[in-house]
């Protein structure tokens, strides 16, 4: 019985902190990234610069911090015009969605994991993304419902109660 009741309230609290299974990233990975990018700008191979952006780019858009998540989203999208190579489109465009949903802009972030299912439809890592977007755009639609319902609820209540006064 107290299993049970572990896993509701579990369940309840996942609901509303809103926990999915994509990884977050430390600010001590990002500065080591950008440590890496600084090295590799001293002459190394354009293959490799790109390499590192776009481990940057990645630890970006997981990072916990808003401003890391916005840098790495500009990055991507400064980077995607002259991307050629369809894997690394891919790439970019499953990182850019993660970007746009730790950014709570899921319209765009479940437009762009689309996309990355066109290219590889059986690519777990989108599908658990959209999974993940498809479950919190339902939970913020709960959420809101219940924010109108009380809304209401409070104003039909305040005015049976000025109603019930003038009596």
């Amino acid at each position: 019985m107290d299993a049970k009741i572990g896993k509701f309230f579990e369940s309840v609290g996942t609901f509303f902190t809103g926990g999915d299974s994509i990884p977050w990233c430390d600010s001590d990975i990002v500065v080591g990234c950008e440590r890496e990018v600084a090295e590799a700008e001293k002459g190394s191979t354009d293959e490799l610069k790109s390499e590192c952006l776009l481990r940057l780019s990645w630890a970006l858009v997981h990072s916990k911090r808003s401003e890391d998540v916005q840098r790495g989203i500009a990055m991507l999208e400064a980077s995607l015009p002259s991307t050629s190579s369809p894997l690394q489109m891919r790439e970019k465009m499953y990182l850019l969605a993660v970007g746009y949903y730790r950014s709570a802009d899921y319209s765009r972030s479940r437009h762009l994991v689309d996309r990355c299912l066109e290219i590889a439809p059986e690519w777990r890592q989108a599908i658990t993304l959209k999974k993940s977007i498809e479950d919190r755009i339902k939970k913020d639609g709960v959420i809101g419902i219940g924010i109108a319902a009380t809304a209401v609820g409070l104003v039909a209540g305040g005015l049976a109660a000025a109603l019930s006064r003038k009596k």
